[in-house]
């Protein structure tokens, strides 16, 4: 799951006692129960025959703070002739890992090498996350393990959500959650739909307190695939919404409604200083020859977003806590929180009503009507100007001034409002705002295509493009371009090639240029066959065994047109047919035509709402066979007065 703990892997553990554990030899009915699973759960190589949590609270009076204490035991079996597993769980400097044990099928210990380090992460400049890991073996199929984990949450906002699935199918899974009496506290259930949980509730009146049980049984293994939903849409779990306690006849808020969420945020926004001098010239010079606000506006967005590397940093309290905006500018990096922070008073400093956003995207399922500290994970700033609410995110380079990216709309945003706050909703784009544009116009040439291209990007399809060509080196950025339009493909060559400007994120994007195609066109007596397609658009993108909806990471809209001027003394003897499919997610449609001497070739491909669903798979996975068929047919075109003998 995580390369650093597999890069750390360490051969000899696998081998401590394993072998020296006495009556730990499978038996005949485990072999027969492991060969039984290995029928129903194919890919994996264990199954977790029992999964239970059990979670309890306590008051920590000299902190006053709620401590939260999670018991988790499990009971695996291998289901293949060996296996090798790592069982880990991560911690920071709210939570402690306070037991960490392997034991055989009769509870023996196996005396584990418990791994304990720092969690490195490629997305992440730095973090407090640790975890602590070790390496189980199974020798036998068959062979049993049971593991103990208690760890310890020193405060209950940090404990937000628990999750049903595992890493391996569970046959039964047991989540108890006992709520003393003093603590007011909601167990929100996600997901429970398509699953059959069951849900029981217990008063103890020896410890005042209620027991909230849940139980499944035969859930699989998390999914591992790429381009999926956030975890929140997928998978069944429990949202924890501590609302608030009682303590010597007092009643004390936590997150009892999104005020209280809304205040704990701004007591770390008031904390910060926030002296704007070591930036003053710079907004100065940013706004001083400008002709009307919103060129002031967009010279302070966009030198935020060109000049202030994003690195993200989460590390405790710095993981909710904005960074001071001296700090940024002077770093000239930041996370999101810092970025945004600095953003804002860089407006502020012009004159402008900016302001802190808090915001989740669209990977997590919840809005602020859940007070809890897993509602969003990401900071944005929010401009009122003239009565417009314009949300700025300085992380999203080469993002044009009033366009946001897919990951933010129709999300819920929290905007601070002095001692209130504001909820607004960030606008959606239709697909057609991200259209690309693509025009091909061919002649017939011998054994060539050749012809003229020009192709338009705007919305994201334009930011994505520009983002990846300004990430280059300036010795690279020539090559780049004819190896994006020949597709890497040595048949191609492109020449005088004219763009609009590469740095200029307001206007569309616009690409002319020359082209020929070699090996496309072939003969065969008195008949031409051209391979008229050379982009092949989602060829192959079949959606099969997939158990998540497909996310692509903006909604796509594409429209080409081919056009190919056809010798006179030709004829077309055949084109291949229209397909088109349609759902409330794309519309995707290919037509020929045929006009006097004129073959034009169009594709729309929309991906409207950015997602294909496991409900349209069986319909897209149809029409993504049509359109390889389509990509595999070839036109023919035929000498005039030529006859084919039979």
């Amino acid at each position: 799951m995580l390369k650093t703990i597999h890069c750390l892997f360490v051969a000899a553990v696998f081998l401590n006692t394993v072998y020296a554990q006495k009556n730990v030899q499978p038996t005949p009915e485990e072999i027969a129960l492991s060969k039984s699973l290995k029928e129903k759960y194919p890919d994996n190589s264990v199954v977790l025959l029992e999964s239970s949590d059990y979670i309890s609270f306590e008051f920590n009076k000299n902190e006053e703070k709620i401590y939260v204490n999670q018991e988790s035991n499990e009971s695996i079996i291998n289901i293949d002739s060996r296996a090798q597993i790592q069982k880990y769980s991560f911690y920071d400097e709210q939570t402690t890992i306070r037991k960490f044990e392997v034991t055989t099928k009769n509870d023996k210990s196996t005396k584990p090498y418990i791994t304990d380090e720092a969690l490195t992460n490629d997305d992440l400049f730095h973090h407090d996350t640790r975890v602590k890991y070790t390496n189980i073996s199974f020798p036998l199929m068959g062979y049993k393990h049971n593991t103990y984990i208690s760890k310890e949450y020193r405060d209950i906002k940090y404990f937000s959500n628990i999750y049903f699935n595992d890493d391996y199918p569970v046959l039964k899974k047991v989540i108890k959650i006992e709520v003393p009496n003093w603590l007011d506290l909601e167990l929100k259930e996600f997901n429970f739909e398509q699953y059959s949980i069951q849900k029981d509730i217990s008063t103890n009146t020896k410890n005042d307190s209620k027991t909230f049980t849940f139980t499944i049984n035969n859930i699989p293994a998390r999914y591992n695939e790429p381009d999926s939903p956030g975890p929140t849409y997928i998978y069944p779990h429990l949202l924890i919404l501590a609302k608030s306690y009682t303590f010597d006849g007092e009643n004390k808020n936590i997150f009892h409604s999104t005020q209280d969420l809304y205040n704990w945020y701004k007591s770390l926004v008031t904390a910060l200083k926030n002296d704007n001098t070591v930036f003053k010239k710079k907004v100065l010079s940013l706004t001083e020859n400008t002709t009307s606000d919103e060129e002031k506006i967009k010279n302070i967005y966009y030198w935020v977003q060109d000049n202030i590397r994003y690195i993200a940093f989460e590390d405790g309290i710095a993981g909710f806590k904005p960074d001071e905006a001296s700090n940024v500018f002077d770093k000239r990096y930041g996370d999101c929180k810092g970025m945004a922070n600095l953003l804002k008073q860089m407006l502020l400093e012009a004159g402008f009503d900016a302001r802190l956003t808090w915001i989740g995207t669209k990977r997590i399922a919840y809005d602020y009507s859940t007070p809890n500290l897993s509602v969003d994970n990401h900071m944005i700033c929010t401009l009122f100007k003239d009565g417009d609410t314009i949300f700025l995110d300085a992380t999203e380079k080469f993002n044009a001034y009033g366009e946001y990216a897919n990951r933010i709309q129709g999300k819920q945003a929290l905007i601070e409002n002095n001692d209130g706050y504001i909820l607004k909703t960030v606008p959606e784009i239709t697909s057609d705002f991200n259209r690309e544009s693509f025009n091909y116009d061919f002649i017939l040439n011998d054994d060539k295509l050749e012809g003229k291209a020009s192709k338009t990007f705007i919305g994201e399809s334009r930011t994505s493009l520009l983002y990846a060509f300004n990430t280059l080196k300036d010795n690279n950025k020539e090559e780049f371009l004819e190896h994006y339009l020949n597709n890497g493909n040595t048949n191609i060559e492109v020449s005088n090639i004219e763009t609009t400007d590469l740095l200029d994120r307001e206007l569309n994007l616009n690409m002319l240029y020359d082209i020929n195609i070699k090996n496309v066109v072939s003969s065969f007596d008195s008949d031409v066959y051209i391979d008229i397609d050379f982009d092949k658009e989602l060829e192959g993108f079949l959606l099969e065994k997939r158990k998540t909806n497909y996310i692509f990471p903006y909604k796509k809209d594409l429209e080409s047109l081919t056009t190919l001027k056809v010798p006179s003394e030709y004829t077309i003897t055949h084109l291949p047919k229209d397909i088109s499919f349609s759902s409330k997610n794309f519309d995707m449609n290919v037509m020929f035509n045929q006009a006097n001497n004129i073959i034009t070739y169009k594709k729309i491909f929309k991906i409207k709402n950015g997602q294909i669903e496991k409900s349209d798979f069986e319909k897209w996975n149809q029409f993504i066979s049509n359109l390889k068929s389509v990509y595999n047919e070839q036109i023919v075109l035929t000498k005039a007065n030529t006859k084919h003998e039979n």
